[in-house]
């Protein structure tokens, strides 16, 4: 179950709750993954700088959601006011791999990234997906201008060796503000429908829907129905479209369009692709606007999909479990076990990391594989940490492995107990729950991995 986010912010600070936005209120089953794309993230100097050196506003903002419901920030991508936010449910971590990010600029003949793509790009379970974000030029007129920068960012290429390029990859999630318009009606016409909710009379001149029936590089997407309002362009904190004197058009500028390659090639080339074949589907599960979001003149869009995937990996790179009773008062050891074919280095480390950790540098404390190891046979090693490390307050915890040559985390433990320094708490309880706070300080120097 994957969760798209698009939302144009307009340089807005997060809301106060995002309950609705997430479908955390649904009483169907959890995500397993949010994909959450923002445009307009405020990207003045002075913020953009500190964002590059900590993470910005939104990203701890929805990190703070997520995390406590056993989300990691898989991965994210920031360009100006485009971010791009890859959210994973733990059980998956270890079956995703080959994580890439790239940008491409379109703003100011591509020398200023106002405008472009931000794009994430993964293997799971040895399937190939690709998310992109895009803020294309605005205004009526600029159609042609939209396809041009939607044709180079969907050609953009990831750098390194053997990755597919964007239109390869098995399934290709596009959305963002794009911008696209709705043409020759005019404002009275578009309104009254909407008000009458009438929107299917307004789709034929919706510029998107015009352009996929007849430019080559988008006849392969494929979009939900726009059973909902245009989503562009309202008076703040309301749901009244635009009283300025600009007096806006209604557009439906916010959108999630997706492409499965498997089934480009079964229309190309009919005969030669049957459906026992195909090993991912992608199935639309609900497509709509949320119209009690305020805080900018876009409101924005979230599509639910069901992906169905023939897994080609059933076993992670590395399983690890930790040895015994877990205390702060000794010394305790971690057992892990690699896959033949995995490429280990010297830099490889296994973090501790409690339950809700927010992303891979979130550990509490961690080991290196190599210089901490204590024993090695064929079938398994064991590796040590030090009683001094363990957090003495104890709590629940879980064991992940990053690897130094994948950039990311190719295996995780089942949560686990650690029992508290209870030596330490009979003698001085308050000492214990200040030494407990103050361990996280200690740790910035190692946030470099």
């Amino acid at each position: 179950r994957l969760h798209v986010v698009t939302w144009n912010v307009g340089t807005a600070s997060p809301p106060p709750d995002v309950t609705s936005l997430l479908h955390l209120d649904s009483p169907d089953p959890a995500m397993d993954m949010y994909v959450i794309g923002l445009q307009e993230v405020n990207s003045r100097i002075t913020n953009f700088l500190s964002d590059l050196a900590f993470d910005d506003p939104w990203s701890i903002f929805f990190m703070s959601v997520l995390s406590p419901l056993g989300y990691m920030k898989l991965s994210s991508i920031r360009m100006q006011g485009l971010l791009l936010l890859i959210f994973v449910k733990h059980v998956h971590l270890p079956f995703i791999r080959d994580i890439h990010t790239h940008y491409t600029r379109t703003g100011l003949y591509g020398y200023w990234g106002n405008k472009g793509g931000v794009t994430v790009r993964l293997s799971l379970y040895g399937h190939t997906i690709c998310f992109m974000n895009c803020h294309l030029p605005a205004h009526m007129e600029n159609t042609e201008q939209r396809l041009d920068d939607s044709e180079k960012i969907l050609e953009m290429r990831f750098e390194g060796e053997n990755i597919p390029s964007t239109l390869d990859h098995d399934v290709l999630f596009w959305f963002g503000d794009l911008n696209f318009r709705i043409a020759d009606y005019g404002i009275h016409f578009v309104r009254e429908s909407i008000n009458n909710k009438r929107y299917n009379l307004l789709w034929e001149k919706d510029q998107l829907n015009m352009a996929k029936k007849k430019e080559a590089f988008l006849q392969d997407f494929i979009e939900g129905p726009l059973q909902f309002k245009p989503t562009y362009k309202f008076d703040l904190h309301s749901d009244v479209y635009d009283t300025s004197e600009k007096k806006r058009k209604p557009a439906w500028t916010d959108r999630i369009l997706w492409r499965v390659k498997n089934l480009c090639q079964h229309t190309s080339k009919e005969g030669e692709f049957s459906e026992e074949e195909q090993t991912i589907s992608v199935t639309l599960n609900k497509y709509i606007s949320h119209m009690s979001y305020g805080i900018s003149d876009h409101k924005p869009v979230t599509g639910t999909f069901g992906l169905q995937l023939k897994p080609l990996l059933s076993d992670p790179w590395v399983t690890l479990n930790p040895e015994g009773e877990w205390s702060a008062e000794h010394d305790v050891l971690i057992s892990y076990s690699a896959l033949p074919e995995f490429p280990s280095s010297a830099w490889d480390w296994i973090g501790l990391f409690k339950v809700a950790f927010r992303h891979a540098n979130d550990y509490v404390t961690y080991a290196w594989v190599e210089d901490d190891e204590v024993s090695s046979s064929k079938d398994s090693k064991q590796v040590y940490m030090s009683a001094a490390e363990i957090p003495d307050l104890g709590g629940e915890f879980l064991l992940c492995y990053y690897s130094n040559n994948l950039q990311s985390i190719v295996g995780i433990s089942q949560p686990f107990q650690i029992q508290p320094n209870r030596t330490l708490l009979e003698k001085d309880p308050t000492q214990a729950e200040n030494s407990w706070m103050q361990k996280p300080d200690n740790l910035e120097s190692h946030n470099e991995f």
